[in-house]
């Protein structure tokens, strides 16, 4: 089934923000805000009340780089000193515990912030390629609306997109 990506820039946040609270008001049925993407030059947090909460994959990286840090650091310390030259001496243990707690809590650390700068990397795309409707105005002074649509809701989001001043519309098809 072929997928629309269509992307209207807008000369002020006032009209992006009113198309996207059409969007979220089923202006266009088969259309919802999780279909929304907006780009933007600079930050706008009152969009959260429209979009609603979109939650981040990077604190799951973090929790896995912790774990995967715990497991590591501690089983490769471990390992380290009960191979290395084996003599236990006088009741002194071959694996000692308190040193280890803190050799692996600095291991946990380490991996959690690994972790976590691949996991936003990841998440930020900034390894990927540009998207083909992206347009260098959003980047200067212009507001971007883009959605993912079904070929039967194209062409009523153009028609709200130039209800609300629409400077351009760009649209590509994808199989």
């Amino acid at each position: 089934m072929k997928r629309y990506y269509v992307m209207g820039l807008f000369s002020n946040f006032e009209e992006a923000f009113a198309t996207i609270s059409e969007i979220r008001e089923h202006a266009v049925p088969g259309v919802s805000v999780d279909d929304v993407t907006l780009k933007s030059p600079i930050e706008h947090p009152e969009i959260e009340e429209v979009l609603g909460d979109r939650g981040s994959p990077v604190p799951k990286f973090t929790l896995f780089g912790a774990i995967f840090g715990i497991c590591f650091g501690f089983l490769f310390l471990a390992s380290a000193q009960a191979t290395f030259l084996v003599q236990p001496q006088g009741g002194k243990p071959v694996v000692p515990l308190p040193t280890n707690i803190v050799l692996t809590y600095e291991m946990l650390i380490l991996f959690g912030v690994i972790s976590t700068v691949i996991g936003f990397l990841i998440n930020a795309r900034l390894m990927t390629k540009r998207h083909p409707l992206y347009s260098e105005k959003v980047s200067l002074d212009q507001v971007g609306v883009m959605l993912e649509l079904d070929e039967k809701n194209v062409d009523p989001i153009k028609d709200l997109f130039k209800r609300h001043k629409v400077l351009e519309i760009r649209e590509e098809v994808s199989q």
